[in-house]
């Protein structure tokens, strides 16, 4: 698929409004509200369930919590089997089949779900014991069917393949196998292989491990009174047998001792994605956890934060970002971070630095101190509004040992809190000189500003260390296009070709399209139409010397930069005119595309567009293409048509659109006749 085609099909699928909204002035902070929630009334069964009962009897409904208290754990070669967990223990019991489940479920309007560590459920308050009788089914009797399985693997690796070519995502992995390690809970990360190697005896196994009642508390919220939880918890929970469970350590993740740079290359990001992180101790437990709350919405909590004011309203570099303090019991994060214009990227991260020094050397002031309040306590109480919430609180006062006004206190002792000593915890909590800064771009272009900062060390999509590859010193980006030419078919033969016809076939959610393709070198024109259901909806026309895009009737001619950008799509072996345009063209390295070796040639148009090229080691072969505009193309399925080797599979993988888009080639014809018509 030719680049011009991707660009344009992309703009096909996806349109972006934008809404202007004065913000010219900020809210005047609110009073923090008055907040009130029941006391939890609580009890234990004899086999070690700790149950609480928060009453609330204003509507007719209660939600059930059932949590569990282990240790993180790290999942290896199994990565994602925890992911599984709920769902598989929800995919049918002994008594009820997954259809029969999820119908009595939905036939009296209630919600039960599960995951690794809880089962859920909520429902009107005549329903009450019905929904417990199901919980208690769900965690009595999973059956694990292995068909259920299979489904959810599938699901994940599709959805993982899309994954690993997000910029965020790749920025995701790789901040937390910085800031973790690969060997903690939090570093590790699933992959195609390891949710492959899940089975279901490995799930049965877990919760045969972990699902005990020793080690879980159920929280009941609503319209409850405690003699029928304590009847109701009895009937459907005593049974469930005590046991031991695994505890699992980790050491303990450290701040690195000086500034560290990782660079993810995406030659075809426009943007970069910039994470400035650490590890560090922070809990509800912490001498500091309140502080850090007020430093985070102050550094970057909100509209009013100090890095987006500055990224944002001073220089214009994107239109978000954030920081935050993360918050848990094992090791937490803070967090600083945009996603940036790509010739901004070096400017936003010593902007982002200095405003984390700043805030740690001289602090926070009296009117940001009261705003973050405001702001605060209004989030806490809206967080109310939730059973959810309330339950967790119940819970959590249990488990880890918080005192019992511990929330009923927090506004209180969010508001007495003063400008000194958030000053004092945003000089313990901010490591300027200690953070790993991540960045997820366009490495050719940003590389050299990011030396400003320290070693610039590159890091593959996965998360890893990227492996300088050698290259024999005699290999120049010429002889790369010219082992190319000879691997389709030899320079003789593929200068012989001066027209071609090619369809194409393509499929979104629901919309087949038909993709036509007509090349004629010798007028130099080119045309590409994509067709949904008999209908025309993208033409793009090369032709005398201008290109011009129709859709939805109108008829757009591109600028001349865009024409010299378009001019490639005119010729079926663009390798064979890179002198004649005037293009230059340079030899990167070696990097790995998706499992093989491929040599990086950057093409460059006497305007300054970019195309980067990969060609595979040890065949020749072209097998990817990534551009800004077009995103990354894929090219396999090699096949030889009238003595040339050409792709007749091609997979788009760009942000704009939800999934990779695969054209399968279905007819090609070298040396076509082309008619006036053709080229309409």
């Amino acid at each position: 698929m030719k680049k011009i085609t991707s660009y344009i099909f992309i703009f096909f699928l996806v349109s972006t409004a934008f809404a202007q909204v004065d913000r010219a002035k900020l809210p005047e902070p609110g009073p923090a509200p008055e907040i009130r929630f029941g006391e939890a009334e609580s009890f234990t069964l004899d086999n070690g369930l700790k149950v609480f009962l928060i009453q609330n009897k204003k509507l007719p409904r209660v939600t059930y919590s059932l949590i569990l208290d282990r240790d993180p754990i790290l999942e290896g070669e199994k990565a994602g089997m925890l992911g599984f967990v709920g769902n598989m223990m929800t995919a049918g019991t002994k008594n009820r089949s997954k259809d029969e489940f999820n119908e009595e479920v939905d036939f009296i309007g209630a919600r039960i779900s599960g995951s690794s560590t809880s089962i859920s459920g909520s429902t009107l308050t005549k329903h009450q014991e019905k929904v417990m009788e199901l919980m208690a089914d769900v965690l009595y009797n999973p059956i694990f069917p292995e068909e259920e399985l299979v489904k959810l693997k599938t699901q994940t690796k599709s959805g993982l393949a899309i994954a690993k070519n997000d910029p965020n995502t790749i920025s995701s992995i790789l901040t937390s196998k910085l800031v973790y390690g690969d060997n903690h809970p939090y570093g590790e990360v699933e992959t195609e292989v390891t949710v492959d190697n899940v089975t279901v005896e490995d799930i049965k196994s877990y919760y045969e491990t972990y699902f005990k009642p020793n080690i879980a508390y159920l929280a009941i919220v609503g319209d409850m009174d405690l003699s029928t939880a304590k009847t109701l918890v009895k009937k459907y929970f005593a049974r469930w047998e005590r046991g031991e469970v695994p505890s699992q350590s980790f050491e303990k993740p450290k701040a690195p001792e000086k500034n560290i740079v990782a660079l993810v290359d995406r030659s075809a990001s426009q943007q970069s994605v910039i994470e400035v992180t650490y590890p560090l101790d922070n809990f509800l437990t912490s001498e500091d956890y309140l502080k850090s709350r007020i430093l985070g919405y102050v550094l970057g909590g909100g509209f009013a934060g100090r890095i987006l004011q500055n990224l944002r309203e001073d220089k214009g570099f994107t239109y978000g970002a954030s920081a935050n303090f993360g918050s848990d019991d094992l090791i937490a994060r803070f967090y600083a971070g945009s996603s940036v214009r790509g010739s901004a990227t070096d400017s936003a991260i010593n902007e982002i630095i200095y405003e984390i020094r700043n805030l740690k050397q001289n602090g926070v002031q009296e009117d940001e101190l009261e705003g973050a309040k405001s702001a605060l306590s209004g989030s806490f109480a809206r967080s109310l509004e939730s059973p959810s919430t309330i339950a967790n609180f119940a819970i959590n006062m249990e488990r880890y040992g918080l005192p019992k006004d511990y929330y009923s206190t927090y506004l209180q002792r969010l508001n007495d809190l003063t400008v000194d000593q958030v000053n004092a915890s945003a000089k313990k909590l901010l490591k300027p000189d200690n953070m790993y800064i991540t960045i997820v771009g366009n490495g050719s272009e940003i590389q050299d500003g990011l030396m400003a900062f320290g070693e610039v060390k590159r890091f593959t999509n996965a998360g890893d260390p990227e492996v300088q590859i050698a290259m024999d010193s005699e290999i120049t980006a010429e002889k790369v296009i010219d082992d190319y030419i000879q691997a389709i078919g030899g320079s003789e033969k593929v200068k012989t070709i001066k027209s071609s016809k090619m369809e194409s076939i393509a499929e979104i959610p629901g919309v087949k399209l038909n993709i036509n393709y007509v090349y004629d070198e010798k007028v130099q024109a080119f045309s590409n139409k994509i067709m949904a259901m008999g209908n025309v909806a993208m033409h793009t026309l090369i032709k005398d010397g201008k290109a011009t895009v129709t859709a939805g009737g109108k008829t757009q001619e591109l600028s001349d930069e865009q024409y010299e950008a378009a001019k490639m799509n005119m010729f079926i072996f663009p390798e064979l005119h890179y002198e004649e345009l005037g293009y230059s063209i340079t030899l990167e390295g070696i990097n790995d595309v998706e499992g093989q070796n491929a040599y990086k040639v950057i093409i460059s148009n006497p305007t300054g567009a970019k195309q980067i090229n990969y060609y595979a080691v040890n065949t020749g072969l072209k097998i990817k293409s990534e551009s800004v505009d077009a995103g990354e193309i894929f090219y396999s399925e090699y096949q030889i048509v009238e003595g040339i080797q050409y792709p007749m599979m091609s997979t788009l993988k760009s942000p704009m659109i939800p999934v990779p888009l695969k054209a399968k080639v279905e007819k090609l014809e070298f040396n076509a006749s082309v008619s006036a018509e053709d080229l309409k």
